[in-house]
């Protein structure tokens, strides 16, 4: 069973009226046929979360619902057109930060990668795309207490992965075993 049938086991995506915020999970295969997951590194001016690694994601709009913000927020931090979104898989459990309030839902994507994606320095310092399989490989994961909570850490060069989107990553990462 290859990645995309793995994942075609995804519940829907969750739009509850109370989720707020949305994220895009973009994958897509490499020109080597590697699948790869594409993050984003907030910049340190950021008022919430800076520096972390994060999917592109944001708060919802009038009338939008989980998969529309995702599109919108991937298209407005790293220029992935919303037609290059050829596939939503299916979406992951709805989680929050630090911020009790703010639930986020996760939604899974294939992607059709554009020849360059555009980081928005507002928004976003740099743009990471890690190969699955490194992702896979659980030696490169480090559990640590975190205000009593038991937390995942993936490092990469360009910052540290962490809380709710370690949290999406590990759960997605469960499909694809």
């Amino acid at each position: 069973m290859d990645l995309w049938d793995r994942l075609k086991r995804l519940s829907p995506v969750a739009s509850p009226p109370e989720a707020r915020y949305a994220v895009l999970i973009p994958l897509y295969e490499d020109a080597f046929g590697t699948p790869r997951i594409v993050f984003t590194r907030r910049p340190e001016h950021m008022r919430t979360h800076p520096g972390d690694v994060v999917f592109p994601g944001g708060g919802r709009e009038e009338g939008e619902d989980a998969v529309a913000t995702a599109k919108r927020e991937a298209w407005e931090e790293v220029r992935l057109p919303p037609g290059n979104v050829i596939e939503i898989l299916g979406g992951l459990t709805p989680v929050t930060t630090r911020d009790r309030t703010r639930l986020i839902v996760p939604v899974v994507a294939r992607i059709d990668r554009p020849d360059e994606l555009i980081a928005d320095p507002a928004e976003v310092h740099s743009i990471i795309e890690p190969p699955i399989d490194h992702l896979l490989d659980d030696s490169r994961w480090v559990s640590q207490k975190w205000h009593g909570h038991d937390l995942w850490f993936y490092e990469f060069e360009e910052g540290t992965l962490w809380g709710a989107t370690a949290f999406m990553v590990r759960e997605l990462l469960e499909y694809l075993r």
